[in-house]
């Protein structure tokens, strides 16, 4: 039933995913190669209704459902509504809806089709920003500016839809690599997400990232710069509500989680500490 390749954030791992979109909306990242294979289409809805349906007969109970593929905001409202209510009728057990929506989606869609779509169920959107840099965002191609992307967040949260955004250590490489950590933690500041989650730059063949890093035009970080980024990063971060702190992605050197305020200083020392021992044993192994 699946057209692949087929994503999910790590934390929808138990969830049913629904197609509801094939590909990203977007898709011209300048580090992704996730849907390079697909072209963006949009389902029939009466096709989404039927995935729904064989679900239901397959799967006894569903407590989650994921919409995908990469930007299943951008759907008129009325069928999102529609989808929505498909859901309610045939798993009124599913207690969270949750989608990927991109920045673009998210600032078309109007505070009061936001909040009908809260009311009807959708109860999480997740938003790739990747950094609070303009210049980062412009090299990366993300199509949108910081400010696009505070507004877009601070709409999600006025609509009281939970939200989870990403952002990537070492996307502005060495050259930018300070002020992508300063101005992702100053935007963060100011969008005060539910979720946050840090991943670190993996570089895929064929992409114009990996392009630039052969031409020699883009210079990658080091495992030790990365955590002085990522640590740069939680400095800046300067927020009284909470926000859930995950930095347990498969592509990063260490793992950390949190919550902040609360936890920033704890989060600081781990990642000193795991500085400070790595830098002993690499003495050590001269040494020997």
């Amino acid at each position: 039933m699946y057209d692949y390749p087929l994503y999910r954030p790590p934390s929808e791992g138990n969830s049913l995913i629904i197609q509801a979109t094939l590909g990203c909306s977007h898709n011209k990242c300048s580090f992704c190669n996730m849907y390079k294979s697909k072209k963006f289409t949009i389902k029939a809805i009466e096709d989404i209704k039927n995935d729904i349906s064989c679900f239901r007969q397959k799967y006894e109970h569903v407590e989650r459902i994921f919409l995908a593929d990469g930007d299943a905001l951008i759907l008129k409202t009325e069928d999102l509504k529609g989808i929505l209510v498909y859901i309610k009728k045939l798993f009124p057990e599913c207690s969270r809806v949750t989608l990927y929506g991109s920045p673009k989606s998210i600032l078309l869609k109007t505070p009061q089709e936001l909040s009908d779509l809260k009311d009807l169920g959708l109860s999480m959107i997740y938003m790739g920003v990747e950094s609070g840099n303009d210049e980062v965002l412009k090299d990366i191609n993300k199509g949108v500016s910081s400010e696009d992307l505070i507004k877009a967040a601070k709409k999600v949260k006025d609509a009281n839809i939970l939200l989870s955004v990403t952002v990537i250590a070492g996307i502005g490489g060495a050259e930018r690599s300070k002020s992508h950590a300063i101005k992702t933690g100053e935007m963060i500041s100011s969008m005060i997400p539910d979720y946050l989650g840090v991943l670190t730059l993996m570089v895929e063949e064929g992409t114009n990232l990996h392009n630039k890093i052969i031409n020699k035009e883009f210079e990658l970080l080091n495992d030790k710069e990365i955590l002085n980024e990522i640590k740069l990063l939680i400095k800046y971060i300067n927020v009284k509500e909470p926000i859930i702190f995950r930095c347990n992605h498969a592509s990063n050197y260490i793992s950390l989680s949190g919550n902040l305020p609360k936890d920033k200083e704890k989060l600081l020392t781990q990642i000193n500490y795991y500085q400070d021992t790595n830098k002993l044993k690499q003495e050590e192994d001269r040494r020997l």
